[in-house]
């Protein structure tokens, strides 16, 4: 398998690097494709169906390729991928709902592949500003093709404005939908994790109280008090305090804990007054076991560094093709050190990459099970077999 990856800031750009990385007589049978809503993505389409070249791809909120990180713009990743490693899959939960659609991905993946793998791009967020539960759709997969199914990847965005994430192939578009390539792993090895490498706070707390998706208590103590005192500020309403906290949860999320393996992170993102109530970005149910973080530094990046290091000198094996899919929580935290972990990734596995910044990740925990994450860094390395 052969790659490149290029990147353009109109379909006209792609149109002209596409040809010029098809000079050397390299023939790509598949495109993964991460555009910003600015970009006509119907239109990069088809400049890549004429040459006959398949696409799976998803609206970003900033994406990049190794050596360069943007806004509003469009990357890919090239790869010849021979045909019968690999299908792509699409289903529009619009016409059902989400446990029937990954149902019915998981499915056909079996029926195409004895041992089907995953990359994954769902959407995050409809135009009605209806948010697809990320952990519903692993637990489906999982269901159908056992513990052991690879998924890795990430919830489509949409630029910051929340206006509705598209996930979409060559003739198929929605916002709320789910796109997959599937890879053959008798074909194909993928070497991946997810890390979210922020450091745990204070003891294990629990919460207590939560219902449709807001937080009450925890440890019986009202949540909203509680982090905020956190945080170092009162919730009281006569003050801004609850303006200042708008944008400030992506950098302390939630550790949630899990029976084995890493946790999974929470961002605080709203508060309810009227309800003294906390929301996340994702739900946390009574009973979940949780830490604070501490704040955000440069040892969360050498840590998703460190552990993918790792994984490359365990397996003593190099890759012809690489995917980062990172939170867009972590571009507004770590600023440009987001930038560093993308192209620390690159460094450590030297092959043409692809990525963007997304709401919502898919990947297996360090020592852990498929999970869906938030604030953490996914990536996943590609490999063709002998």
């Amino acid at each position: 398998m052969q790659a490149k990856s290029i990147k353009g800031t109109s379909p006209e750009e792609i149109k002209v690097v596409l040809e010029q990385s098809m000079s050397d007589g390299f023939t790509p049978t598949l495109a993964i494709v991460f555009i910003s809503i600015k970009q006509n993505r119907k239109t990069v389409c088809e400049i890549l169906n004429q040459k006959g070249i398949e696409v799976l791809g998803a609206t970003s909120s900033g994406e990049f390729i190794d050596g360069y990180q943007g806004e509003g713009s469009i990357v890919i990743l090239l790869l010849n991928l021979r045909r019968d490693a690999y299908t792509i899959l699409f289903e529009d939960i619009a016409d059902s709902n989400l446990i029937t659609a990954a149902t019915r991905i998981a499915e056909s993946a079996l029926q195409k592949f004895k041992n089907p793998a995953f990359v994954l791009c769902s959407t995050g967020i409809s135009q009605k500003g209806e948010y697809l539960d990320g952990e519903i759709l692993v637990r489906s997969i999982e269901k159908v093709i056992g513990s052991h199914v690879n998924i890795y990847g990430g919830m489509a965005g949409d630029d910051f404005t929340i206006t509705g994430t598209y996930v979409f192939t060559y003739d198929r578009s929605g916002d709320t939908a789910i796109a997959a390539l599937v890879l053959d792993e008798a074909k194909i090895s993928l070497y991946g994790m997810a890390v979210s490498g922020w450091k745990p706070l204070g003891i294990t707390r629990t919460v207590t109280k939560s219902e449709d998706g807001w937080i009450y208590t925890i440890d019986d103590q009202p949540a909203v008090a509680m982090y905020m005192k956190y945080l170092g500020l009162e919730p009281t309403t006569e003050t801004d305090n609850y303006k200042i906290f708008e944008g400030v949860g992506v950098h302390y999320p939630f550790q949630v804990e899990r029976e084995t393996g890493e946790p999974v992170l929470r961002t605080p993102m709203a508060i309810d007054r009227d309800k003294n109530a906390l929301r996340c970005d994702f739900d946390v149910p009574q009973g979940s076991k949780l830490r604070f973080s501490m704040p955000p530094d440069f040892d969360i990046v050498e840590k998703v560094l460190k552990e993918a290091n790792n994984l490359k000198e365990t397996t003593q094996t190099d890759a012809e093709g690489l995917l980062i899919f990172s939170c867009a929580g972590r571009l507004s935290a770590l600023g440009p050190m987001a930038n560093a972990e993308n192209e620390g990734l690159f460094e450590i596995w030297k092959a043409p990459m692809a990525g963007f910044f997304t709401y919502g990740e898919y990947g297996r925990a360090i020592n852990g099970k498929q999970e869906f994450h938030s604030t953490t860094c996914c990536w996943v390395a590609l490999k063709e077999k002998e």
